[in-house]
């Protein structure tokens, strides 16, 4: 195997987790799918420190990576989320619910392309994709396991949606650890 290829082995590896974390929540297995999602970041967080000790980073590598991310850390939480609270019945028709289950991926997806169009000096701008879709995905994973036989209120998961998805693509700053 290519040097050039090794980081992007975690990549797909994070990928596979967002898919797989998919076919979990469709199948109701709302644990795994939680947990897929934790673990696709746990390997997001190696992928660009392996490019950069192996000195083979690459334009691709970078965007190859924000798909993985809103796979991973934007659309399955979403969907988790969706399902888990059955927010489509969230609102009139469900329309509130839907348009969180559209808003965390879409501020998600802006929030990596603003990332990748941008210099990096340190400082997110926006919460990471990755903090977001893992911060829902340990909250999924806390009800499911914890709470499953208890009623959660939607409101509640809705809420924590919304706040994912300003927080993305607001201006507030961090320091990367």
């Amino acid at each position: 195997m290519k040097k050039s290829c090794i980081p992007n082995v975690f990549t797909f590896i994070n990928l596979s987790c967002g898919v797989l974390s998919l076919l979990s929540t469709l199948n109701n297995n709302y644990l795994l799918s939680a947990f897929l999602i934790l673990l696709a970041g746990f390997v997001d967080r190696y992928d660009g420190r392996v490019a950069r000790f192996l000195q083979v980073s690459s334009d691709l590598g970078k965007e190859l990576d924000s798909l993985a991310d809103l796979v991973s850390f934007g659309v399955a939480p979403s969907i988790l989320i969706f399902t888990l609270f059955s927010l489509n019945e969230f609102g009139p028709f469900g329309l509130i619910g839907y348009a969180i289950l559209l808003a965390f991926p879409i501020c998600g997806a802006f929030r990596l392309a603003r990332y990748n169009t941008s210099d990096f000096d340190g400082v997110f701008r926006g919460i990471p994709i990755t903090i977001a879709g893992c911060f829902m995905a340990l909250f999924a994973l806390i009800v499911a396991y914890f709470f499953k036989d208890s009623n959660i209120s939607a409101i509640i998961p809705a809420i924590l949606m919304i706040l994912g998805s300003y927080l993305m693509v607001s201006n507030i700053k961090l320091k990367k650890l």
